[in-house]
């Protein structure tokens, strides 16, 4: 996909479909005015008698309007001055460029009336990047057709590269965890992410099995043992322009797809397991970013890859692994596998000597039943690096809520035979001693676990993005990384 820079007379501009943004003051704008006049008055008639709305992501489409040049004009309400924020404008704009792709395949598409501060903008310009992308990644008639170019009237070049270089990466998020398991297992995750490091000039490390036992990374090879696709780690790094900055390190779950092992999932909660490695894709797609925008933060991204499955060699309720760590773990659920796997991960991240951690995974139901679909749930052993994460979260209208870390929730993960065990006392908290479990491979470095089991993943489609990944997260951590005081 092209995005360029648009010049000219928004009536007149030659495009296959415009997308405009209406806010309730939208007769402020000497460009929207001309198109209302153009139509004869339809935007303000159709306002007027509400057919149209300005309310966010109310969307109207007009084919071949008359008097302008566009064959095909989409309009989306953005509200108003007063509530109107970044997640708005990536949200509106999506919803646009999703309206636009339904129809059939165009080559350029126009947008104008998207007026608000560079965060606000360039969310904007990111919506129109990812909102006309779908799941249908094998289907002969595609439902979305992404434009071949996207033409943005009163954004400048810097923003257009910033929130195509985000939109993207975003997009590369998306198709990986889509991906069928098939198609996608720890093998080809690794290669995909030693293609996307070629291609924007980042530092790869993968590690093997062989590798792995070597590293003495029990509790993620406890994981994959019961599958014949082999594990990997991936450490990715972006060496950042001001390279005497510790580094903070990403971590991912990528469990590329969960059978629940023996401890084994019904088909229902089976079947979109492959979305499982989401944390995984999302650090990938973050890294990616910091790449292209040549960010001044270094950062360290770790991702551990395996398949939870079942066969003779699975490992099983009781068992006791020896992390990398050293620390023991009995083994009560083998569905509680992500955790297992990030807590060698996370141990591996440790030996970078990062500044701060951020983990990202599809870690518990249990967060989901706590904060819904689309909310992520965020747990700390440091309150002030997670207040500046919820801060970029805000800022970028995403969605993010702290859970209590108290000091009484690690006693549900005491062991009685080894160290800990994997998951804590019945169904209550599920989310928080689960976080319990990964702050013990974390010592005393400022950690934020990013629970995003609800977002990463919608069973059905929204007004701005096709039902299956999201690449929840990727805007509000490259806002942080952006803006974080060295």
């Amino acid at each position: 996909m092209k995005i360029v820079q648009a010049h000219g007379n928004l009536v007149s501009y030659d495009c296959d479909g415009l997308v405009l943004g209406l806010g309730s003051e939208w007769e402020t704008s000497s460009q929207l005015a001309a198109i209302d006049s153009a139509l004869g008055g339809t935007l303000r008639k159709l306002v007027e008698s509400e057919e149209l709305s300005t309310k966010p992501m109310k969307v109207t489409s007009l084919l071949s309007p008359t008097g302008i040049q566009a064959r095909q004009l989409v309009i989306v309400g953005l509200g108003n001055n007063e509530t109107r924020d970044a997640g708005i404008g990536y949200r509106a704009a999506a919803t646009g460029a999703k309206a636009m792709a339904a129809s059939k395949n165009r080559k350029r598409v126009a947008y104008a009336g998207f007026y608000g501060d560079d965060l606000y903008t360039k969310s904007s310009v990111i919506g129109s990047i990812t909102g006309g992308v779908g799941q249908d990644l094998f289907r002969a008639e595609r439902s979305l057709h992404a434009p071949e170019e996207v033409h943005w009237f009163d954004v400048s070049d810097a923003i257009l590269n910033q929130g195509l270089a985000i939109g993207q990466s975003m997009n590369l998020t998306r198709r990986l965890v889509n991906l069928p398991p098939n198609y996608l297992y720890p093998e080809t995750f690794a290669n995909e992410a030693s293609v996307v490091a070629r291609e924007v000039g980042l530092e790869i490390e993968i590690w093997d099995q062989k590798r792995l036992k070597v590293e003495k990374c029990g509790a993620l090879l406890a994981v994959s043992q019961g599958s014949t696709k082999e594990p990997r780690l991936c450490i990715l790094k972006y060496a950042g322009t001001n390279p005497s900055i510790a580094p903070i390190a990403l971590v991912g779950k990528g469990v590329t797809f969960d059978s629940g092992g023996l401890s084994i999932k019904p088909t229902e909660g089976m079947l979109t397991m492959k979305c499982d490695m989401a944390g995984a894709a999302t650090v990938l797609g973050i890294m990616r970013s910091a790449a292209l925008l040549q960010l001044e933060q270094p950062i360290i991204g770790l991702v551990g890859l395996v398949e939870n499955l079942i066969s003779g060699d699975a490992f099983k309720l009781g068992d006791v692994v020896t992390a990398r760590s050293g620390k023991t773990i009995e083994i009560h659920n083998t569905d509680a596998e992500g955790r297992l796997v990030l807590a060698d991960v996370l141990n591996v991240a440790l030996q970078h000597n990062p500044s701060h951690i951020i983990d990202f995974a599809t870690l518990t139901g249990a967060c989901v039943v706590a904060l819904g679909n689309d909310v992520v749930g965020a747990m700390s052993n440091n309150d002030h690096w997670q207040q500046k994460i919820l801060d970029a979260v805000g800022r970028c209208g995403e969605y993010a809520w702290p859970l209590p870390m108290y000091s009484f929730f690690a006693e549900q993960i005491a062991g009685k035979v080894a160290d800990i065990k994997n998951v804590g006392e019945g169904r209550w908290g599920g989310a928080i001693t689960a976080a319990k479990f990964l702050e013990e491979f974390v010592g005393k470095t400022p950690w934020t676990h990013l629970d995003i089991a609800g977002p990463a993943f919608l069973d059905s489609p929204k007004s701005w993005t096709d039902a299956g990944a999201t690449a929840t997260m990727v805007r509000s951590v490259i806002e942080l990384l952006s803006s974080i005081d060295s």
